[in-house]
């Protein structure tokens, strides 16, 4: 079964998830935005090992709590990201254009593209690629459990934002489409910021969808 644990973390309340199997107690985090000893703490009341970090994207607010975290955690988790976004990590996550230094913690050992699958215990997670908000932006998804973790690409009633380095509305529209829409009305999405919804409910009502031609 999965569990996920969901911790509202950092600067700008960003969304991180503890995620395990329970019937092997392997866990990954996706995104440990701030306080590291908070989530590895979580995670052994629970009696779960974490083996890996995912990241959905480079930002320092999605991996401020990767150094701690790393520290805490023995042996460290492996990290994973998209290698469009190795820059963005080589640069501290952009942290110093908003007056913050971070460590990003362990250098990515695996890198995701869209061929990639990754898994936490038995349970297995689909890579998709949707660039936009940043070149390396990926969505964790699950059919099994129908959940996606979506980071910053779409949020409830919103989109993220393109207007820092390497975003893209067109691109981020496009990821959209083919990566978020396509995907079964009740699957639940789980975003970097805000509250949870599905796609079928920001198919109908998300305001920056509701114009396009998603039929």
């Amino acid at each position: 079964m999965l569990d996920i644990v969901q911790f509202v973390l950092g600067p700008v309340e960003t969304n991180s998830y503890l995620i395990a199997d329970t019937s092997s107690g392997e866990a990954a985090v996706i995104d440990p935005a701030w306080d590291g000893d908070e989530i590895a703490g979580a995670a052994a009341q629970r009696k779960y090992a974490i083996r890996q970090v995912w990241l959905t994207h480079a930002h320092f607010d999605h991996l401020g709590g990767t150094a701690e975290l790393a520290r805490v955690v023995q042996p460290a988790p492996v990290v994973a990201l998209h290698a469009g976004d190795l820059p963005l990590w080589e640069a501290r996550g952009g942290s110093e254009l908003f007056g913050f230094k971070i460590e990003p913690g362990p250098k990515p050992s695996i890198m995701l593209d869209k061929e990639t699958r990754v898994s936490v215990g038995m349970i297995g997670f689909e890579v998709r690629h949707a660039p936009g908000h940043t070149p390396g932006h990926v969505v964790f998804y699950t059919p099994e459990y129908k959940v996606a973790f979506c980071g910053d690409v779409i949020f409830a009633g919103s989109i993220g934002r393109t207007d820092l380095p390497g975003g893209s509305y067109r691109q981020l529209i496009q990821s959209i489409q083919t990566q978020i829409l396509s995907l079964p009305d009740d699957t639940r999405l789980l975003s970097g910021h805000g509250p949870q919804t599905t796609v079928g409910e920001e198919r109908l009502s998300n305001p920056f969808l509701t114009d396009l031609d998603l039929q």
